[in-house]
Formats: C-alpha cells, structure tokens, sequence
C-alpha cells in the first residue's frame, strides 16, 4: 500500500517478503512502514525499501494509515521542529524560555497540513489554520485548531488571526505567498515561517534573512527522514493521538486517477493507492 505525496510516491506500508544482505531487526512476514527515500519508488506489489527508513507496524495502526506517515506526517514533524517546538520532555520548558507559543499552519485541511495541526496541538500550542471553506469544521472540531481561516476571505489571504494574535511560528503547507503576508502576520518580537514546498524567491530570501539576522526568516524545509522520528510518529498513531485522514483509496489499477487528485491539490488529508493484502 502506497501513499501519494506532493510529487513523490515513497511511503509504504506492507509485509516483508526478503532481507537484503546484512539487515537484521526483521523477518519475512512482519508488518512495516517505510520510506523509499530517495528513490521514491513505492507503486508497484513489491517495492525494495532501505532498512534504515523502516520501522514496524503494530496492529493498532492500519496499513492505510501506516503508509500516510513517513512523509507526510514526517515533514510535519520536521517543519514544526524547524520553528523551535519541541515534542520531548522538555516542551514546557522551552515553550516557556521563549519558544513558540502561537503557531500558524496553511493548507490545515491537506495531507501534510492535517497533521501539521495535531503535532503542535500535542505541543500545547495555540494553533491558527487556513484552509477552504468545506474545511474549517473539519479543521477546528476534527483536527483541534484552535482558529480556523477561509483563505478566501480577505482575513484569510492576509493570515489574520481571529483573535488578533501574531504568530512566532508558521509552517506553511500552501503554494507560494509574498513575504509580507508573511512579515506582517509574525510576532513584533521575531518568528519563522518553513516553507514546505520553497521556490527559487524563497530560496534567495532565506539566505538574505540568514545572512542579514533578521527577526522574521523564512526556511525552507528540506525533509531528511529519521527513523527515530518514523518510529515517534507511528507511536503517537498507536496511542491515537496522531490520526490520518484519507481522503479517498485508489486500486493500483487507477493509480493515474489518485495522482491526478494528488496534484489538484485539494484532497482532504492523504490519498492512498491500494495493492491488495497488506491488512
């Protein structure tokens, strides 16, 4: 089972079938997650996967959740992490040494959006959220933010809190905006706004930010699977604190028809293919 992601389709969640020379810490017939990073290869009935970005599945997380999470729910978790929060046991600790307090996420309602959401409510952080109209209960009720934006409206196109709040932190899951929607929506006192998906301009603004010291920066998010992380989030998946939202399943045999919904670029959280057998 395959998850489509962004322009990449990498996660798995399957059975093994054979080791390769060397791997230890698994056995045919064991139920996994992984990541086939960088080749990105997962659609097809066997994949070959690297034992450093495979992690077990326990019965308590599906094969269609499972397969959601390395990278989507991994750039989450890496984006959050990028802006300073911090899901150890010194979270409080650091979100009262100045760490963020008020967190933006665009896109909430996408695929790596939704989980966005869930990672820095489980930070105890207050959470503001863009998304599409027929998303915002979804959003607030299912997903937990604390506000929610129409990115239609004029309050949504200029990220503006309902509240009033400034952001320290944005992680921003939608296609490119200017920076001074950016600038404008962060704290007076500094904040971050990573990129999930940076361009060229965004790309030469981070250096500039970096290099000048600026309050305000933008970073772009390059994702770099950890295992230790993969197994982090199917743990929070086990113990239903992090929970995946498919939008629609797919056979293999329509596998274009689950791209194609991937790239409009609408779907309510995760799109997965399907190959049959991996329950």
């Amino acid at each position: 089972m395959n998850s489509c992601h962004g322009r990449t389709v990498g996660d798995l969640s399957g059975e093994v079938v054979e080791l390769g020379g060397g791997v230890s810490g698994f056995k045919p017939g064991d139920k996994v997650v992984s990541m086939s990073f960088p080749n990105c290869g997962g659609l097809a009935e066997y994949a070959v996967a690297p034992a450093s970005l495979t992690v077990a599945r326990p019965p308590e997380v599906s094969a269609a959740d499972g397969a959601t999470l390395p990278a989507a729910a991994g750039s989450a978790l890496q984006q959050l992490k990028a802006a300073g929060v911090r899901f150890d046991a010194d979270a409080d600790a650091a979100a009262a040494a100045g760490g963020p307090k008020n967190v933006l996420v665009t896109a909430a309602s996408g695929g790596v959006g939704h989980y966005a959401v869930q990672l820095a409510k489980l930070a105890g952080l207050h959470v503001t959220a863009t998304c599409g109209a027929r998303n915002l209960a979804f959003v607030r009720d299912g997903l937990g933010a604390d506000e929610a934006l129409d990115y239609r409206t004029p309050d949504g196109a200029a990220l503006r809190s309902p509240s009033g709040r400034r952001y320290d932190a944005v992680a921003h899951c939608a296609p490119p905006a200017p920076w001074p929607v950016f600038r404008d929506a962060l704290a007076d006192a500094g904040g971050v706004v990573v990129d999930l998906t940076p361009g060229v301009a965004a790309t030469v603004r981070s250096f500039l930010h970096r290099v000048t010291f600026s309050k305000k920066r933008l970073v772009p998010l390059i994702l770099m699977p950890k295992k230790e992380e993969m197994e982090w989030l199917v743990d929070m998946a086990k113990q239903g604190k992090l929970k995946t939202t498919i939008d629609s399943k797919y056979p293999l045999s329509r596998a274009q028809e689950a791209w194609a919904k991937s790239m409009e670029g609408h779907a309510t959280g995760k799109i997965v293919v399907e190959m049959g057998g991996t329950e």
